[in-house]
């Protein structure tokens, strides 16, 4: 029962998401209430509240922020987690994804799609930068010690680099987003990371795809 529920509940997220994301690029981000979000996902505006806490959460939201601790430990391979990271992305990118429903984002025919529909308000928003920030301080607090666990680096180090890679790869989504978002966002993550391979003897190696 409570597999049904989690799955009922990601469901939920998943539309209440995408009906935001039709609402912000049919209006503006700005213009848009959490009581319209919840009225066109229809679902209460307490529900949207509860799973997202702010508009800027509904935007910002992912697979990582719900992994326990379990989970990301079988995601990510401390003595390579640029290759778990291109692994993930790959992974990403390469999921089937709906269209927006919206006929016009303003924002030529990449903005009908993830992950351009939704990263592109990370860097058109100021505070949902900002709640990708927080995200990212949070991500990278969780990674630290499994990466110092390793007893490769000291834990001093291990927080720099942990750092060094999510901030990092939000760095390489700011230049995809910037390029117009054509190419693969793992050709810009594995562009950007290249300077920090030589940290892990064992990252010369790529994960499969």
């Amino acid at each position: 029962m409570s597999g049904l529920r989690e799955r009922w509940r990601l469901k939920a997220m998943r539309a209440i998401q995408e009906r935001a994301l039709d609402l912000f690029d049919e209006r503006g981000f700005g213009a848009v209430t959490i009581e319209e979000i919840a009225a066109a996902a229809e679902v209460s505006p307490s529900s949207v509240y509860r799973y997202f806490g702010t508009k800027e959460g509904i935007v910002v939201a992912d697979e990582f922020d719900r992994m326990s601790l379990e989970t990301l430990k079988d995601f990510l391979d401390p003595g390579d987690p640029i290759g778990s990271l291109l692994q993930a992305v790959r992974a990403y990118e390469s999921a089937p994804e709906g269209t927006s429903g919206s006929e016009d984002a303003g924002e030529g025919p990449q903005a009908e799609q993830s992950p351009w529909r939704r990263v592109r308000y990370f860097f058109a928003e100021p505070s949902v930068r900002e709640a990708v920030h927080a995200n990212l301080d949070r991500a990278s607090q969780r990674i630290a010690p499994l990466i110092a666990a390793t007893g490769e680096l000291t834990e001093t180090q291990a927080r720099v680099t942990a750092n060094a890679l999510v901030f990092g790869y939000f760095a390489a989504l700011e230049q995809w987003y910037l390029d117009g978002g054509d190419r693969p966002i793992a050709d810009y993550v594995e562009e950007g990371m290249r300077p920090l391979r030589s940290i892990w003897p064992s990252s010369d190696h790529e994960h499969p795809a």
